[in-house]
């Protein structure tokens, strides 16, 4: 492992980390809607107004307001929510772990779908079984979220009655009414992730077996399995571990979705209700937090690349 390379990825997130907080409070302070009214109600005289939006600093220069805030934020002050006065950092805390769950239970769905039948539509290439898993492929990218986990709620809560349609439970409290509430919103995300890694194996899958070193292999007497999980398939990971870290900001916007849906009291449920009251300090901590899963995974995604082929330290 290059730590020059995880040194070089560190310092560009310093110019990231700017601009993309810079971004993040200039489209909250331009939003539409006064969140003095969503805190005080539309029968609020002029002179409550004028005083609660001097008491939260809305009176102030943009730029004030903005320095004043990035200072908070590097001594880890996140504030406090407008509309219940509860400290962001306690928030983030109790919702982290619901959207963390989800993320990694629905990237884990989708590369244990995906990849699998990636492989096998490369093998059996220009088949019915290849036409089959590039149907379900296409299905699964075409479905959107929301009418996707609608469906699965009438079909799995409504129709069957095998599963609860909403709720949650932490997973220490009670691991199996844990798992049986987040099958739905984990698949719910999971099957629209797991047409991208389909195709993305396929294609990479497609490419390594035609290779000298797997005819090689072939030729030397290896079995067809061995032939194409021990030495086409490794060499095919870069690009699927690729879309697999990019999706890492899709599955986080489907969780948005998906918490909305099954009624999770996650991190996406709180940046949606921060949206609808208009309560900045959360709308900036959950968008900030959500960025920073994005960079992180990709910082993780380029640590990987070195272990699986050192090579690429030198592109």
């Amino acid at each position: 492992m290059s730590f020059s390379l995880i040194f070089n990825r560190l310092l560009q997130l310093i110019p990231t980390a700017v601009i993309v907080s810079a971004i993040v409070f200039l489209t909250t302070a331009y939003l539409p809607g006064d969140p003095t009214l969503a805190i005080l109600g539309e029968s609020a005289s002029a002179e409550q107004i004028q005083a609660l939006r001097s008491q939260l600093g809305l009176d102030d220069p943009l730029v004030t307001r903005y320095l004043n805030w990035v200072l908070d934020y590097m001594n880890g002050n996140f504030g406090r929510s407008y509309r219940t006065g509860e400290p962001i950092s306690s928030m983030l805390l109790e919702r982290l772990p619901v959207t963390i769950e989800l993320t990694l239970g629905a990237i884990l769905l989708a590369a244990l779908f995906g990849m699998p039948l990636g492989i096998i539509a490369a093998k059996f290439r220009n088949t019915w079984v290849d036409s089959l898993a590039s149907m379900i492929g296409l299905v699964s990218l075409a479905i959107p979220y929301f009418w996707f986990g609608v469906l699965l709620i009438i079909l799995f809560s409504v129709q069957l009655r095998w599963l609860p349609p909403s709720g949650y439970v932490p997973f220490f409290s009670d691991p199996l009414e844990n798992l049986r509430l987040m099958i739905l919103p984990v698949a719910c995300v999971g099957f629209s992730v797991a047409g991208v890694i389909l195709r993305q194996t396929r294609g990479a899958m497609i490419s390594s077996l035609s290779q000298d070193y797997v005819r090689t292999s072939r030729a030397k007497g290896c079995s067809e399995g061995r032939s194409v999980l021990l030495h086409a398939l490794p060499n095919a990971l870069n690009p699927v571990i690729t879309v697999i870290g990019l999706q890492v900001g899709a599955l986080l916007g489907g969780a948005v979705i998906s918490e909305t849906i099954f009624s999770l009291p996650g991190l996406g449920k709180m940046l949606v209700d921060g949206i609808i009251n208009r309560d900045f300090p959360v709308i900036q901590a959950s968008v900030l937090l959500v960025v920073f899963f994005v960079v992180a995974i990709n910082l993780v995604v380029d640590i990987i690349y070195t272990l699986i082929d050192p090579r690429v330290v030198n592109n």
